[in-house]
């Protein structure tokens, strides 16, 4: 089934003719900033191949959002390349490449039920899926850890996410206050008001998760901080990651990427 519905020779992103000027001038903006969002997934080491997914909601009322071509890797993402789809998964504007339905159920769910959702990062690293099958979850083994642990919630695994009915489990488990999640034996999730807030979120989870991994590997008895001192870090994660973080690491992500490849931008 899925070699015939997705057997397409895609272009390569760099052939596709710019959009800039052809959208509007947020939406454009939108584009450049996920694509860098791919792209610094990439550089982090983060990506598997073609497949999870990133995707931002378009402002307006179209209920439209940007998700990735299917079958271009992280690395080769662009701005014009990204595909506009609605909240069903239907192509809304002119694309060569196809969309993963399993990305547009987990992503659907959250933009659809999340005010603040305008950023969906969803992961299958390593260390994020080794955390994801342990019982306990992420521990308050460290700074990164903590300042992100209250922010968490769990979703139990239910197969490939091709299941439109796992929308509302996965609603309900997020809830209306929880900003990221860990999948459980899949991987990870994080959200935001912009793609710079995600992408932070996802940053602290994915090392404390890589700490968590390190740490436990070494077969010593982890030191328990004070459950104040979590609570208070907690309290200060929140208010970092709602803006703050994002607004002063963006800017220096992008002039890193603009170093490295500035292709994204196209």
């Amino acid at each position: 089934m899925y070699a015939e519905k997705f057997e397409v020779r895609a272009p390569a992103a760099h052939s596709i003719e710019s959009l800039e000027g052809k959208v509007s001038a947020e939406e454009w903006k939108l584009r450049v900033d996920l694509a860098a969002t791919y792209r610094l997934v990439a550089m982090y080491g983060w990506d598997d191949m073609i497949f999870t997914h990133i995707s931002a909601r378009i402002p307006g009322p179209e209920h439209h959002f940007l998700i990735n071509p299917y079958g271009l890797l992280f690395e080769e993402i662009t701005a014009s390349s990204l595909v506009k789809i609605d909240i069903d998964g239907n192509k809304v504007a002119d694309s060569p490449y196809p969309v993963n339905p399993a990305g547009f159920t987990i992503h659907s769910a959250l933009h659809m039920n999340r005010d603040d959702a305008h950023c969906v990062i969803h992961l299958h690293t390593d260390d994020g899926v080794a955390v994801s099958a342990q019982e306990m979850g992420l521990l308050p083994m460290d700074q990164h850890a903590m300042t992100i642990c209250g922010d968490i919630a769990y979703h139990d695994y239910e197969g490939i996410a091709l299941d439109l009915g796992e929308r509302e489990r996965l609603v309900a488990d997020i809830g209306s206050d929880k900003h990221a999640m860990i999948l459980r034996n899949h991987g990870t999730l994080t959200l935001g008001k912009s793609c710079a807030d995600a992408f932070m979120r996802m940053y602290y989870l994915e090392r404390a998760c890589t700490m968590q991994v390190r740490a436990l590997s070494g077969g010593m008895k982890w030191y328990k901080v004070n459950q104040g001192v979590a609570e208070k870090t907690a309290g200060q994660g929140a208010f970092a990651f709602d803006g703050l973080l994002g607004s002063l690491a963006w800017p220096a992500l992008l002039r890193k990427l603009d170093r490295m490849d500035p292709s994204y931008r196209h």
